[in-house]
């Protein structure tokens, strides 16, 4: 029997990355960069659908691929309605909220709309996603904020988080649904996750406005400084919100958002780049400290992943903050095309159950 081809899909702000798998082996991933003046023409994310889904196609053709052999497309879920960890399939429902945006607008929208117009195209292929950003596990002591018009949501590096966790777990023989881990995913966003038995029962919102300052979000603020700031007249409301995700952070501080940079520049010397990555340091570790709380201080193990943990210094810095609490390790980077891929073919394999978006 032919082995089955999973194609895996994760269109981001700027890049849309792709890979295709034979089951479990990768044949090749692409990164494909799009520049401002490419987007700029897009009024809003979902009018980008049929350029992304040319440039992959395009692609897949000049590589060759026998489509027929494509037995799942897999899309990295969007900002949909609050939903529990898993595989889910496609369908009606899943891409009116993904057109409409009523929770949000994002590139990774654009993940399962594509996977399902591809998915349509050929024979028998399934179209599905795995663990978007709002997948929501928290339990409800974890959703009060103080004022009851406002909620802390669930909006978090869920795919990374889930992979990582999963991938640690076996590798010391165990169940991750066995385990109590802190996860904390440092990119772009930064993500701290308290992992119960399986579940994410707290989480801080990586995309609005929660926990420690990251590359280019201001993270957490003194909500009455912020306040003050908002009635200044110095800002526009969309001003406000791009100092908070865009321009918040680092690069509000040294002018980059490129950590390896600003890492450089500290060990070279520079005593604002040291102070700037210490304190980012200081506040994951912070946040690491208040997820083991969530846990009871019953921690197997902290995972530090995502682009931020390539830097040593960096990683060394929160080491020291946490690790009385439990062993860390660290995976860099992130693989989330073969978490996606992985995710599809566990399901055409009937090893986990696939899940109905309602």
């Amino acid at each position: 029997m032919a082995k089955r081809l999973i194609l895996a899909i994760n269109p981001g702000s700027t890049s849309t990355k792709f890979g295709l798998f034979e089951e479990e082996n990768l044949v090749f991933e692409k990164t494909l960069r799009h520049t401002p003046d490419e987007l700029s023409g897009f009024a809003r994310v979902t009018d980008q659908f049929a350029f992304r889904k040319e440039l992959i196609l395009k692609e897949l053709i000049d590589r060759g691929i026998d489509f027929k052999a494509i037995a799942a497309v897999v899309g990295r879920g969007g900002l949909v309605k609050p939903i529990e960890s898993g595989v889910y399939i496609v369908n009606d429902e899943m891409k009116k909220d993904l057109i409409t945006s009523p929770f949000g607008e994002h590139a990774s929208n654009l993940g399962g709309l594509i996977a399902d117009d591809i998915a349509s195209s050929l024979e028998s292929a399934k179209a599905f996603i795995v663990d978007p950003v709002v997948v929501d596990e928290m339990q409800p002591v974890a959703r009060l904020s103080g004022l009851p018009e406002i909620s802390r949501l669930s909006i978090f590096h869920a795919l990374n988080h889930k992979a990582v966790a999963r991938s640690y777990a076996t590798s010391i023989g165990k169940k991750y649904e066995e385990m109590n881990l802190v996860v904390a995913h440092m990119g772009g966003g930064i993500s701290v996750g308290a992992h119960s038995k399986g579940r994410v029962i707290d989480v801080n919102n990586a995309f609005g406005g929660e926990g420690p300052f990251s590359p280019e979000r201001a993270g957490g603020l003194p909500s009455s400084q912020l306040v003050d700031l908002c009635f200044s007249g110095k800002y526009t409301k969309s001003e406000i919100k791009t100092m908070l995700v865009g321009k918040g952070g680092m690069v509000a501080y040294l002018g980059t958002n490129n950590f390896k940079e600003i890492c450089e520049m500290a060990d070279n010397g520079n005593d604002k780049a040291i102070l700037i990555r210490d304190a980012a340091a200081y506040q994951i570790g912070k946040e690491i400290g208040a997820m083991a709380a969530v846990l009871k201080g019953k921690v197997d193990a902290i995972i530090l992943t995502g682009g931020l943990a390539y830097q040593k210094s960096n990683i060394d810095s929160i080491i020291s903050m946490v690790d009385s609490i439990a062993r860390v390790v660290v995976f860099p980077g992130e693989d989330e095309l073969r978490a996606l891929a992985y995710s599809g073919l566990s399901a055409l394999k009937k090893e986990t159950k696939i899940k109905i978006y309602k």
